[in-house]
Formats: structure tokens, sequence, C-alpha cells
């Protein structure tokens, strides 16, 4: 096992890598930037070191982390999500220095991170995918004849994309080649890749993604899936496990195909292969995530297992103790992202200072977060503060219980997205599970949340009401 790992991330999912390394007796380094400097994962690691220049750039420099790794005598390097998570250079680094990569080799990253390869690799395992075109569309003319012949809506996509960005959906002829346009300088700006390639446009479907764990002796494994429909412009914002639409029957069909996928690339640790299910229950494979999820809590609720503890094991060379029949779904797991945003501005993210702060508890309630009083949220990352998982042996059970947590959870100073998913747990669709990936696009009424206004606000808005009437 490692002596020490180092942590090339920031907030929560380093803290929550951190809480593994400490269960299994591993010391942990740290690293951050200067507007990170009060953070909790600063403060919970064994050691931390400042990283730059500039507040992003020094999370993003794989020489210079791999550098300090092996300056303070760390064995392994766990790189969280976002940021390097999936950059094929940090695993090359790293071999080159002696240190272990908690994570799939860099092959592996760079063949499921090219959307366009991963869908090949799908179709050699056998497994359908959305129809479109077959490797990049590099003219307007070769985009038009493909959109022709598997017709409207379609969706622009960007090769090595992510997180919604780069992706466009394509109504009709006329909006497709300023949306092609539009998805390569997205791309270029995220990813600084313009290659784009165009998917049918699978209407109201179900976004289904199976957790998966793969050891060096050819052992996979799948731990079920999650639901991931509720979205906002192709972001999650809820997700759930397992998914109130897949019987036995589907269920059995899906984690084959996804661990057929990860064996036919060789695919070692922790990874998520991802699908889209339509109205009719056919399912198509979109595109394997080469890391640990987000939402890889719901999972570790309904199955018991430390997802980031097996990451860690099966880097360190020990073999998958766990076989599929062992892996058992109990009850229901709801995780809501806890963002810095104001909904009701189309989910602009908001910084500030954190003027209270109260997280809810009780029986099957779970928080990775990364707020607290007095913390000053930096505009340099992302909106996400905390992420609130519930469990319950039902699924009305969970929803009343994640209605109760959100009600509870005080977070004030910045506007967030909790009030606007209690609305959520309230809608009698989404408590039927009568939801997909249209669920908020269709449902407005949910922006007519009551906002909750501290002091300062009151204090203002009387203010204002005096001067306005004394024409001041």
């Amino acid at each position: 096992m490692f002596k020490k790992v180092l942590i090339a991330n920031r907030s929560e999912i380093a803290t929550r890598v951190i809480r593994a390394c400490k269960e299994l007796d591993i010391a942990t380094v740290a690293i951050f930037s200067e507007p990170d400097s009060e953070a909790i994962h600063v403060k919970k690691a064994d050691e931390a070191y400042l990283v730059g220049p500039g507040p992003v750039e020094g999370y993003l420099n794989v020489a210079g982390i791999v550098e300090l790794a092996q300056k303070v005598g760390a064995d392994a390097i766990h790189p969280g999500y976002g940021f390097l998570a999936e950059n094929p250079k940090l695993p090359l680094f790293c071999e080159k220095k002696g240190i272990t990569f908690i994570g799939p080799s860099s092959e592996v990253i760079s063949l499921m991170g090219d959307k366009i390869e991963a869908k090949r690799s799908a179709i050699k395992a056998g497994i359908i995918t959305v129809p479109g075109s077959e490797g990049s569309v590099t003219t307007d003319e070769e985009a038009l004849k493909i959109c022709e012949n598997i017709g409207y809506p379609v969706m622009v996509k960007a090769t090595g994309g992510g997180g919604g960005r780069g992706l466009r959906v394509v109504n009709s002829r006329d909006e497709l080649i300023n949306s092609i346009s539009v998805a390569r300088s997205e791309a270029k700006g995220a990813f600084g890749n313009t290659e784009i390639f165009i998917e049918k446009y699978i209407e109201r479907p179900h976004h289904i993604e199976f957790q998966i764990l793969a050891d060096k002796y050819g052992n996979t494994i799948h731990l079920g899936e999650r639901d991931c429909s509720i979205q906002r412009r192709h972001q999650k914002i809820i997700e759930i496990a397992p998914s109130l639409i897949l019987d036995e029957k589907l269920r059995q069909k899906m984690g084959e195909a996804a661990i057929a996928i990860s064996k036919s690339v060789n695919y070692t640790n922790a990874g998520t292969v991802e699908f889209l299910v339509d109205k009719n229950n056919d399912f198509y494979f979109i595109e394997m995530n080469t890391r640990i999820q987000v939402e890889h809590t719901v999972t570790e609720a309904v199955t018991g297992i430390d997802i980031v503890k097996k990451q860690i094991e099966i880097a360190a060379g020990l073999p998958l103790e766990i076989k599929q029949e062992d892996v058992q779904i109990r009850g229901y797991a709801i995780e809501c992202r806890i963002n810095a945003e104001d909904p009701k501005k189309d989910f602009m993210p908001n910084v500030g200072k954190v003027s209270a702060y109260y997280s809810p508890g009780g029986i099957g309630v779970r928080i990775d977060g990364a707020a607290y009083k007095d913390y000053v949220i930096p505009g340099y990352f992302d909106s996400m503060l905390a992420k609130l998982t519930v469990s319950g042996m039902t699924w009305q059970e969970t929803v009343a219980r994640m209605r109760r947590s959100l009600s509870e959870f005080t977070l004030r100073g910045v506007k967030t997205t909790i009030p606007y998913q209690l609305e959520i747990m309230k809608n009698e669709k989404f408590i039927k599970g009568d939801f997909d990936t249209s669920f908020i696009a269709e449902n407005p009424q949910l922006m007519e949340y009551k906002e909750y206004r501290d002091s300062l606000d009151i204090i203002l808005a009387l203010a204002a009401a005096i001067a306005a009437h004394e024409g001041l």
C-alpha cells in the first residue's frame, strides 16, 4: 500500500480522497493556489503546498505537480475529477518519475477521452451507439449530408467535450451551420480542440450511467446504475441510484454492456460508462468517463462500497475481492449538487462570503462539502459548494428525506440551488418518477420558489423603499 498520496485537486473531492486515505492509514498531501489558502482540503491534509502561478494554472501544471510529489516523497497521485483527471499527460509524467497514478493508463484516457474513438470501441464491443457521423465532421457540406440521412433534431458535439460545453441541439437545417461554429468555438476555449461530430438527438431520454471497477488482473464488475436525467444545460444537478425505469433484465443487459466496453479497452480502476435510454427502453452508448464521478456518492450509499478506497487499492496492485454476485443494491439514494448559482438568472454563478452555514443531519444523510461560515467563495472555479446525499429504504422515503434535509440546509450570503432543488423534491411528477432529461426545461414553475432574505437584504430593501418614498 502507498505511504503518501498527493491529491492533484481541490475542494470537496480533495477532502473526499483525504478521508479515504486516512482510513487506509496513508499520509496525504494537498495542493492549493492563493484563493484556496483557507480551503477545507488544505486544513484536512497532513501536508499542503502552494502551487502557481495564478489561481487556476497551478492545478493544471502537470510537470510541477509531479515534481512536487517526488520532492515531498509521495508515491502516488490521485487526480480527483476535473482539472487533470482526464489528461493523459499526468499518468505519463507519473510513470517517468516512478510515481503511481491512481486511475487508468494514459492510453485508455486518450482513447476514451475522444468521443469518436470511444464510440468506435463500443461498436467493436458489439454495443449500439447513437446514429450519426462515423468520425469528426470537417466541412459544412458533410454535416448537411449526415443530418439529411439521420434526420433532425441532431446534436453537434465536441469530440473532447464534457459538462455540456461544445454541445448544441439543432432542430433544422437553418440552425446547423451556426451551431457548428458555436460548438467549435466553445470546444477550442474549453478543450483546445475544435473537432466536432454529429449524432441523432434522442428526444426525452433518460441519462443512465454504470459505475465500473476493474483491477489489473482482468476482474471487472459494475456497481449498478445512476440516473442523471435532472440536468440544466446538459449539466447534472440531481443524481439518483438506482434508476426508477430499469427492471432487472434491462439492468443486467446494460451492466454487461458496460463491462464489455471496459474490457475491450483493457480498462483498470474506477470508471463510468454512460448511456441514453429512450422511451422504448432501447439504450445507446454515448461515452466513458475515465475518473471518479461527482455522483459516486449515491452508488456508495446503495451498495456500501467505498469507491475511492477501491481506486487506491486497485492502483496499489490489490485484486478486487468483490465479485459481481456480491454487489447488492439496497434502497435508493439521491444526490443534490449544492451550487453557488442563481437559478432564476439562468443558473448564473455567485461569488461572495458565506454568512451562515448549517448542514443537515440525521439517518441516511451525508454531506461532502467545501463551505463553512465566513468562507469566501472564489470566482475562479466550479460553482459547486457541497453535495448532499440521502438514502432510504424506499423511493418515497428517500424523496421525503431529501426534502427534509434541503429545508434544514442553511447556507447564506450567496444565492444557491437549494431552494430550487427543494421545489423539485415537492414536484408531483418527480415524486412519481415521471421525469427525463427534459424535466427542467418543461417545468418553468419550479423557478417560482420563495427566496430567503437575510437581515442585510431586508435593511437594504427598507432603505430603498424609504428613499423612494421621500423622493431621494
